[in-house]
């Protein structure tokens, strides 16, 4: 599997060097695991050729296939905890400029909130979980649905879920624009093994996932984040900072996904979100503001159950409450306005209570702290959009 994430608009020559680049690469770690890499890609095209030729589904031939890759994935992973997260410090940015985990799309079509402008991709459920699947074209090429072509400003982030398939393949690359507004050909790559590269830049660096290998890697979701900040990029994979690179000498100005993929391995993503901020640093400051709104802390889909992502923002909450002994919080819980009124007002307040319940577990003392939910009666931004109502779901803390 090889898919990219790109700013600017698509550039042929980057595409190309992007090409020879992961060629050289590829043949690099084919010579070192050569017996492994060919048998493993053998086994996998005879048993995806097996579900092919015994599939008896009743949708359209191009859609059976994908939906074969996607439900017969081997997802091998458990659920992360947030303990092991507890170390986390990305914070994501404090308003949504775009976002998209693809419940509003129908299983076996294109998303309406992206472009495609080279290959194929569809929408497929993947071990029960909607997503985007990148399944032919080299290269395939998708971009977010935007009202301009430029909207990433200095700090951003960006987040996204991705299923490591078994085949091979060298990662997610991260291309960005100059600060004159021409595309660059620096990228950031995430393979599907856990390493974390660059390349055309002026220096080049990687780093691997801790305490894995390959086959451990694959066969599982993980969370990808990034930050931009003043030339600076930190690459994170699930709760690991894995890469910082210190002047990526280019400023972003868009962003969208392409790769090579096929129906046997194809790119496979969802819970995408790009913000605009990020990694707020209040440690060791005295806190004077009203109140912080994050949209770090998130939930499963209609529960309280608090994602391991959420721990870089609460662990900010935390030192912001050392550093100021005297500070309370009223955790406010909001919604956006999807579904029944009165259930997203219980919703909201559990949320609440399940933040303020975190909290103390990492050694708040509860008298510290109150709730409130709020359901989606204080709307930020519009419910007629994915960003609008992401916006709108947040956790705001409140001076008391």
């Amino acid at each position: 599997m090889i898919f990219s994430v790109f700013a600017g608009t698509a550039n042929g020559q980057f595409f190309k060097k992007l090409k020879d680049k992961i060629k050289d690469k590829t043949n690099q770690r084919v010579d070192e695991k050569t017996d492994e890499a060919i048998d493993k890609g053998l086994d996998k095209t005879e048993d995806a050729t097996k579900k092919k030729s015994n599939s008896t589904s009743d949708t359209d031939s191009d859609s059976k296939t994908e939906k074969n890759t996607a439900s017969n994935s081997n997802d091998t992973s458990a659920p992360a905890s947030l303990k092991t997260y507890q170390n986390y410090d990305f914070v994501p940015g404090d308003t949504v400029l775009f976002a998209d985990d693809f419940t509003e799309d129908q299983d076996g079509e294109f998303p309406s909130h992206w472009t495609l402008t080279k290959g194929q991709a569809v929408i497929n459920k993947v071990n029960g979980k909607p997503a985007f699947l990148l399944t032919e074209g080299n290269y395939c090429q998708v971009y977010p649905r935007m009202k301009t072509t430029s909207y990433l400003t200095d700090p951003f982030t960006i987040e996204f879920d991705y299923y490591a398939n078994a085949g091979y393949g060298p990662g997610v690359a991260f291309e960005f624009t100059d600060k004159d507004g021409n595309a660059s050909e620096g990228y950031v790559q995430f393979s599907t093994s856990g390493e974390v590269s660059t390349f055309e830049l002026p220096a080049e660096f990687s780093a691997n996932y801790p305490n894995e290998n390959d086959d451990t890697y694959r066969n599982k979701w993980h969370h990808a984040a990034l930050i931009y900040k003043n030339g600076q990029v930190k690459c994170y994979i699930d709760q690991y900072r894995v890469l910082v690179i210190p002047n990526f000498n280019a400023i972003p100005t868009a962003f969208g996904f392409a790769g090579i993929g096929d129906v046997t391995n194809p790119i496979i993503i969802t819970n995408v979100r790009a913000a605009k901020g990020g990694a707020m640093n209040m440690i060791g400051k005295k806190f004077t503001e009203a109140k912080i709104v994050t949209h770090g802390i998130t939930f499963d889909i209609d529960k309280s159950n608090i994602k391991p992502e959420s721990m870089g923002t609460l662990n900010m909450i935390v030192n912001v409450l050392k550093t100021n002994p005297d500070l309370k919080f009223e955790i406010d819980g909001h919604t956006d306005n999807t579904g029944n009124a009165a259930h997203n007002l219980t919703l909201s307040q559990q949320r609440a209570e399940a933040v303020k319940t975190q909290l103390v577990k990492m050694g708040v003392d509860a008298s510290r702290l109150t709730t409130k939910g709020f359901g989606d009666t204080k709307p930020i931004s519009d419910n007629d959009s994915p960003e609008g109502r992401a916006n709108n779901r947040r956790v705001e803390f409140v001076k008391m």
